[in-house]
């Protein structure tokens, strides 16, 4: 059936009808869909409406709308393309933060949940890639729109991502002294240091990083090590972290 027989054939679940040729009609009749939670429906409207009216004035909203249709259907692939194409497509929209925050709940939801933790796993084959695309979605909404209504809770969902990329660096950091690969352990446990500082995995990296120097013998490098951990770990300053060296450590740490 071709677009011009299935618009003035559409209809909505309550049996209603109208003229389905002005796109403004068309868009409230999908719009009224997404807002009732009937986001099937809603996404089948907008996709007839952007094949049929692409230049139209409600297209380009349309465009916006159908991400968050995608998102809350559970399609998260076409939220994710949708997204990034009105990115491409429209980037002075005064609500293109609106499409980066919504790529970054897609793939924050994306993520596996904590029951893969009780799989054996090679976390080294399961890199979190969602959580490292979510991660860079959101730092785009705090960086490059720092007033938008999304930038906390961008900022908030950020902080869990740079724990959980820690931790698995951590992980994997561990899978490696399992099997005797020092530099290799060392390395992943330098990276939760420096690309994660502020996270609770600093100072188990850090006790990694000793525990590799000291088994390849490297003294001074050990040293520096435990030097850095008994500065920011014992006594008194067990509450401290490393330095920060991002700039986003300082705004999410007390969070």
């Amino acid at each position: 059936m071709s677009l011009m027989v299935a618009l003035p054939g559409c209809k909505s679940r309550d049996g209603a009808e109208g003229p389905m040729t002005d796109p403004q009609v068309v868009y409230q009749r999908a719009k009224k869909a997404l807002n009732g939670g009937d986001y099937p429906f809603a996404i089948r409207v907008y996709e007839a409406l952007m094949a049929r009216y692409p230049f139209a004035a409600e297209t380009r909203q349309s465009r916006l709308d159908v991400i968050y249709a995608y998102y809350r259907a559970g399609e998260s692939e076409s939220a994710i393309d949708a997204a990034d194409t009105f990115i491409r497509e429209n980037p002075t929209h005064p609500r293109i933060d609106y499409a980066w925050y919504l790529k970054g709940l897609t793939d924050f939801e994306r993520m596996p949940n904590f029951m893969e933790r009780w799989f054996r796993v090679d976390l080294n084959q399961r890199p979190p890639t969602q959580a490292r695309r979510s991660f860079a979605s959101f730092a785009t909404v705090v960086e490059q729109y720092p007033n938008s209504e999304y930038a906390h809770d961008a900022r908030r969902r950020m902080v869990y991502l740079r724990n959980r990329l820690a931790q698995y660096e951590i992980a994997v950091a561990k899978y490696y002294v399992g099997r005797g690969a020092y530099v290799a352990a060392a390395q992943r446990a330098k990276v939760a240091i420096e690309e994660f500082d502020g996270s609770p995995s600093v100072r188990e990296a850090l006790e990694l990083m000793i525990l590799c120097y000291d088994r390849m013998e490297l003294k001074e490098l050990a040293a520096q090590t435990r030097q850095m951990y008994q500065a920011n770990y014992e006594g008194e300053a067990s509450e401290r972290r490393v330095a920060p060296k991002r700039k986003w450590y300082k705004l999410w740490l007390a969070t």
